[in-house]
């Protein structure tokens, strides 16, 4: 089993704070999500994860014009320069305080960034490999970020700076009620300007395209135009230049009662004003007629940042309080992205059997779908009216049960989507834990109320048994793959076999030496793993009921310190336990995860710790430090836990609108970090990949299956002219052997595409086996994407036919492949039976259709002995020559 699982993808979070950006094409969206960067493919409907993190929450984001450099900014003030389009990081750097503001400069020369009142000018690093750069071999530069120059003038946080389309100019926007005017460089009869008039804070500015025109707008919804005219008063005959400066032209208001301007954009070239309020509306109007286009609401909480593509036709808004995130088509009035993930904590996960969906529940009583392909929420549940606890799917057919605190199970139709089944106790009960027979027959719920096992038959509803026999909680419940046994844990410290199938029920009970959290069932139904409260995993044998090994996980398990203990992280006791386990697909690996920020891989036969896997450094969280900075302790205590609500600048900001000792409420007033944990981990049916729930989101980890460059497998003679060269003299599969050495995807293509069907048996025979699970790669992603239905299907059956005793011995190492092909033939399958039952209905169509009959046919059709009363019907009086008859 390989253990080079690397960080892939984070769902289940779309947009926790800061600013949103348009790509320059307009086709994808960058999202802060916590400490990292979700970029969302709007046309092609996929969303990734960037690969690297801050050490904090990010608060701004800017995409270099040319759409080359990306610039992350946290809330720490530490800056992260990395290259957009191949994902890797190039420069670290610290602006030394937290950023409200940050703008590239349309030259892209510049960005513009703003450090409460001053604002500081710097120059982008140039491109690495570039010929822009100061370096003469464009390469890294020792000191990328200079500083180009400080502006100072604002006597509050500045909000907002717009740059002008020249480059030349920048307008910065105050809590200090106004607006000013800058000169990148000194300009000749030019002085810095101050725009006054606001009664509240200036939210932002902006130029017209003509750049005649200056808008400022605010909190309170006021919306000024400013022009550079004289005086009103003055005598239009004898206006010098002294008497011209910037005027309010015409003042605009948006009637909004109780809320107020949270954000706002425009967009120069179409003259399209967007902003946002605290009550989840969102105006369109047009400038400079100030003209309302649109009046919508989108969210129940306050929209917090809005964005416009280059073109002016797609609107990106982002609310997070509720982690919504939404893209809005304003021409055609429709929803080009909407999604929201859970505003709760996480709670469990699991994969479907075929591995492409992956169902998450959250305190929240939300349940949610996502394609583990493109990363998106596809369906979301929400019938139950509490936090929902468990999830587990059925083997057979798509049906997802879930326990919940609202007393009940549900059963779900994932092909509906709907809830077709709930099971209810005979007494209220808060369920925790939920298990399905593999025949999806009978579904099976603890509770930590009760100590009971609740059975229900899936097809009635109907309570089949309470099985009795433990002293405490039921804490988790695991069917054995095969159907064979029930296993529950309980606080009573030990674990239940139930054999729930045979005339009498029987349970074989294992004593353990504390509390039991997890159990987790081997794929071969031979062995349970089981975690308890003092941090040890042991392994049992279903068979014989006895102990096979046992591991002590404490030391693996013992996560960071939080702000509120009073021990280290090496002596706190809440982390030294694994709160769920889940195996691989192949039996061979256990994964282990709790409270703490570790994952643990265990090697099931040794007992190794193969890998431990650290989910988050984000400083945001809770848990994440071995150890407390002594800089943040005060005399009050840690100023993690010190109220610092009642000291904001703002009215709304200081009031505290949680009731009395509630640990929740709302989802974006926390007055203590969220603490880091991962409630559930669960491998991919596949064996390939496996995510985990977490405070961040749901994490993705699968295996690196980029095809790597090997040079060792290159010799002087492989190159791409003697490939072709080898496949003009048709030798196929020599030149088929180079191509895969050089990872030439349209050499590949080509060869692939030039080989005669008869010789394809041939070469797939003797194609070497190291290359085979490539070639299977493959031919499923051109069987997914070219026309050629017949060439690849030829080439599948192929390797199949040949190659099958070799797939089914090692399904570990082919699992994934073999299920790419397996849904490549799908789909070949579903497009074919589509096309067959459009002709058919043509073909049918068209014979139903009359035609002309001649009288030759129709004597022909009289003497072949057709029926009296046939004849009556088909000639009628007045029939002729030509007549019109139908036929069967």
């Amino acid at each position: 089993m390989k253990t080079d699982f690397h960080f892939s993808n984070l769902l289940g979070t779309v947009y926790r704070k800061g600013n949103l950006v348009f790509t320059e094409d307009g086709n994808s969206l960058l999202s802060p999500v916590g400490n990292r960067v979700t970029v969302f493919d709007l046309v092609n409907n996929k969303s990734h994860t960037l690969p690297f993190a801050h050490r904090t929450n990010i608060s701004r984001i800017a995409l270099h014009p040319k759409g080359q450099l990306l610039l992350t900014i946290d809330e720490q003030g530490h800056a992260i320069l990395s290259h957009y389009l191949r994902r890797v990081v190039l420069y670290h750097f610290s602006l030394r305080g937290a950023v409200s503001t940050l703008e590239f400069s349309p030259s892209g020369k510049h960005f513009a960034v703003s450090l409460g009142r001053k604002i500081e000018v710097w120059k982008t690093p140039s491109t690495p490999g570039s010929a822009e750069g100061d370096s003469e071999e464009g390469g890294l530069e020792f000191a990328p970020f200079v500083k180009y120059r400080e502006y100072v003038g604002h006597h509050d946080t500045v909000q907002n700076i717009e740059w002008s389309s020249d480059s030349r100019f920048f307008l910065s926007s105050s809590k200090d009620l106004t607006a000013r005017i800058w000169s990148l460089d000194p300009e000749e009869g030019f002085t810095p300007t101050i725009l006054a008039g606001h009664r509240t804070a200036v939210y932002a500015a902006w130029f017209s395209a003509d750049q005649e025109t200056i808008y400022t707008i605010s909190k309170d919804g006021a919306l000024f135009q400013w022009q550079y005219l004289p005086p009103p008063d003055a005598d239009p005959e004898n206006i010098t230049a002294d008497d011209e400066r910037w005027r309010i032209a015409e003042r605009n208001y948006f009637f909004q009662d109780q809320a107020h301007l949270t954000t706002a954009a425009f967009h120069a070239s179409s003259n399209l004003l967007v902003t946002g309020f605290s009550n989840g509306v969102f105006m369109l109007h047009e400038l400079p007629g100030f003209s309302e286009i649109h009046k919508l609401s989108i969210s129940a909480s306050n929209i917090d940042t809005v964005s416009i593509n280059r073109t002016g036709e797609w609107l990106a808004f982002g609310s997070s309080a509720l982690g919504q995130l939404l893209v809005w088509e304003w021409q055609s009035e429709s929803y080009i992205l909407k999604q929201q993930g859970h505003f709760d904590n996480l709670n469990a996960l699991t994969y479907s059997p075929s591995g492409d969906k992956i169902i998450t529940c959250a305190d929240d009583g939300k349940i949610k779908v996502w394609d583990a392909a493109s990363g998106f929420c596809i369906v979301t549940f929400t019938e139950h009216t509490s936090g929902v606890t468990a999830c587990e799917f059925a083997r057979r057919g798509n049906v997802l049960f879930t326990a919940s605190l609202d007393g009940s199970v549900r059963a779900f139709d994932l092909i509906r989507y709907r809830c077709f089944r709930t099971f209810t106790a005979p007494n209220r009960l808060s369920f925790s834990s939920v298990a399905v027979d593999p025949s999806g027959e009978v579904v099976a719920a603890g509770s930590l109320d009760d100590f009971d096992v609740h059975i229900w038959s899936v097809q009635t509803g109907q309570l089949l048994d309470q099985l009795s026999g433990h002293e405490g909680p039921i804490s988790s419940l695991a069917f054995a793959p095969n159907g064979s046994a029930l296993v529950s844990g309980s606080w009573d410290r030990t674990v239940r076999i139930w054999s729930i199938f045979q005339r009498t029920q029987t349970s074989e009970p294992l004593q353990l030496q504390s509390d039991v959290l997890a159990v987790s069932v081997r794929p071969d139904s031979k062995q349970v793993a089981v975690s308890s409260l003092d941090g040890q995993l042991t392994f049992w044998s279903i068979d014989q009921g006895t102990q096979e090994a046992g591991l002590d996980g404490r030391r693996d398990a013992s996560g960071g310190r939080k702000a509120t203990d009073r021990r280290t992280a090496a002596n706190v006791a809440g982390t030294k336990s694994f709160n769920t386990i889940s195996y691989a697909a192949d039996g061979s690996v256990l994964l282990a995860s709790g409270n703490s920020k570790y994952i643990c891989m265990y090697a099931v036969e040794t007992g190794v710790l193969l890998r431990k896997f650290t989910v988050s450094v984000n400083l945001s969280l809770d848990g994440t430090q071995e150890y407390l900075n002594s800089k943040l302790l005060t005399e009050a205590g840690p100023q993690a836990l010190l109220d610092e609500q009642g000291e904001a600048s703002d009215l709304e900001d200081r009031i505290d609108k949680s009731l009395p000792g509630s640990k929740r409420g709302d989802a974006a007033q926390r007055k203590t970090a969220p603490e880091v944990r991962v409630p559930g981990v669960a491998f991919a049916p596949t064996g390939r990949a496996f995510c985990a729930a977490s405070t961040e989101g749901l994490l993705v980890y699968s295996l690196d299956t980029s095809v790597q460059f090997d040079p060792f497998d290159l010799d002087v003679d492989v190159t791409p002219s003697t490939t072709l060269k080898a496949l003009a003299r048709g030798e196929y599969l020599k030149a088929l052997v180079m191509a895969f050495r050089l990872s030439n995807t349209k050499l590949l293509t080509r060869i692939y595409r030039s080989v005669p069907t008869s010789d394809i048996d041939l070469i797939v025979r003797d194609v070497p086996l190291v290359y085979l699970e490539r070639l299977l790669r493959f031919v499923a992603q051109e069987a997914d994407a070219s026309p050629h239905l017949e060439l690849n299907l030829r080439w599948i059956e192929s390797l199949l036919r040949q190659h099958g005793r070799e797939l089914k011995a090692r399904q570990g190492d082919y699992a994934e492949v073999t299920r790419l092909v397996q849904r490549a033939v799908a789909r070949l399958q579903g497009e074919i039976m589509k096309v067959a039952e459009q002709n058919t209905h043509t073909v049918d169509f068209l014979l139903a259709q009359p035609r002309k009959v001649d009288e030759k046919e129709r004597v022909k059709a009289l003497a072949n002995g057709k029926a009296e009363e046939e004849q009556d019907e088909s000639m009628d009086e007045g029939a002729d020559e030509g007549d019109w008859v139908g036929f069967d």
